[in-house]
């Protein structure tokens, strides 16, 4: 052999061997990056360019953010903050709008709080519900069944989701699965059971709600303001015979504690570090990262298939909810004193408290979907306050089909007594296909634990005030 084709032959092969270290590295690079993402190595290698940046905390496709302008508030808000305070009004004199939403707490219930809040004249009577919280309201529908929303799914940030493992929509009426293109979905308004369609309305209901602030009658709240230190500022706002009227005083005292709550930047303040990352301002941390992924696969979590993650098509930042309802079986809270009587159900959609859709059977069990924003800050969960972590809110996730002896009680018999909060005839309802939800008794859950350590550190990136840390 020619020294020529010598030297050919060994360019060739330390081509090969170069060629070999690099796939080896490529496939050690594939290997290291799914494990470090938790995330099968197929798709790292499918996106290697969105798992690197992902891998590293980045955002791979930042977007501009349409937020809310921040201005001086109105002469109308200005008046509605100091009724968000004003503790007068109520029979105990010790009860606000902030008593049962925290200004400090994302306007959740205040730290400690038990399964419900307590109200009347004496501080006495138990709620039903706990309180959902007020921030993030100013885009909510008016109550509404119809076709399912589908703008959420039409995006310019739907490869977020994509960038590692598509998001699937969910069907959202687990009762009809087969014709989700046609569902009548419950959708919109205010409180758990959607009965208030405007933030003013929704202010009415605690006012006068004998278990809440308990104020009694519109007079009784007309005079109290007459008399208050606030009766010059109706008179200036409203005129001077504004007083004449308890229904109108009543009525614009609402009003304003709505305009406060749309005005007011701290009950929309999308300055949580998933809003700086959705910029490209922030990075995640490998954990956060993680728990983003599980958060929005559709085999694992599935959780923006309702908590919406990705901005509107018009970049309005996302609410992390689809307002829409569902029946997902929790189990019932011996805490709440209506549930003393065994043949009490809280029905939702269906009723105690909302009675215009009682006959609609198919939707009782439904609660409306809240935000998750400053959900790592609610002492208590889900509709009837069962759990006070999200630790627990994500073991109900990932073991209510497949360790349902975990979630519910036992009979004298040792049977799993499963959705002991519905009637049986409204089980049916509760959804049993929408990922993670749907598999098998003793099968492996969707979420093992170390994905539902990392959805909590992600979580907590939606809570708001959150700063860099300085360099």
């Amino acid at each position: 052999m020619s020294n020529v084709l010598r030297s050919r032959s060994r360019r060739v092969v330390a081509l090969i061997a170069l060629a070999a270290l690099l796939a080896l590295g490529a496939a050690a690079w594939v290997a290291h990056t799914a494990r470090a993402l938790d995330v099968p190595w197929r798709e790292v290698a499918r996106a290697p360019w969105r798992a690197a940046q992902l891998a590293r905390g980045v955002n791979p496709a930042p977007v501009a953010l349409r937020l809310p302008p921040a201005q001086p508030l109105s002469a109308m808000a200005t008046l509605g903050r100091a009724l968000f305070y004003d503790r007068a009004l109520s029979a105990s004199g010790r009860m606000s709008c902030a008593s049962c939403h925290d200004p400090a707490n994302g306007y959740n219930p205040p730290p400690g709080s038990a399964a419900v809040m307590f109200g009347g004249a004496q501080l006495r009577t138990p709620g039903l519900r706990p309180p959902p919280s007020l921030a993030y309201l100013y885009r909510q529908r008016p109550f509404s069944i119809g076709p399912d929303n589908e703008e959420h799914e039409t995006t310019p940030a739907a490869q977020l989701r994509a960038a590692i493992a598509p998001n699937a929509r969910a069907a959202k009426l687990a009762s009809d699965p087969a014709a989700a293109a046609a569902n009548r979905v419950p959708q919109g308004g205010l409180f758990w059971d959607g009965r208030a369609d405007s933030l003013q309305a929704q202010a009415s209901g605690p006012l006068f709600n004998p278990a809440e602030m308990d104020a009694g009658s519109p007079q009784r709240v007309a005079r109290i303001l007459r008399d208050s230190a606030l009766a010059a500022q109706f008179v200036q706002l409203f005129g001077p015979r504004i007083f004449d009227d308890a229904q109108r005083v009543v009525g614009e005292a609402l009003f304003a504690i709505a305009r406060y709550q749309f005005e007011d930047p701290s009950f929309h303040a999308f300055d949580s570090k998933y809003d700086s990352w959705l910029q490209g301002k922030a990075k995640l941390s490998p954990q956060e990262m993680r728990g983003y992924l599980a958060f929005t696969d559709p085999r694992r979590g599935n959780c923006a298939a309702c908590h919406i993650a990705a901005p509107s098509a018009d970049g309005l930042p996302p609410l992390f909810t689809d307002d829409q309802y569902e029946a997902l079986g929790v189990p019932r809270n011996p805490a709440i004193a209506a549930n003393r009587d065994a043949a009490f159900f809280d029905l939702g959609l269906c009723g105690p408290v909302r009675r215009d859709l009682s006959a609609q059977q198919r939707y009782c069990g439904m609660f409306l979907t809240p935000t998750l924003r400053n959900a790592a800050r609610r002492p208590v969960f889900f509709h009837n306050g069962v759990y006070h972590e999200l630790r627990q809110v994500l073991e109900f996730y990932a073991w209510r089909d497949t360790r349902p002896q975990r979630i519910y009680p036992h009979d004298a018999r040792g049977r799993v007594l499963r959705f002991d909060d519905l009637p049986p005839a409204d089980r049916a309802n509760v959804d049993r296909v929408d990922a993670p939800f749907g598999r098998a008794s003793g099968a492996a859950p969707a979420l093992d634990a170390r994905a539902r350590r990392d959805l909590v550190a992600f979580l907590r990136t939606l809570d708001d005030g959150w700063r860099a840390p300085p360099r």
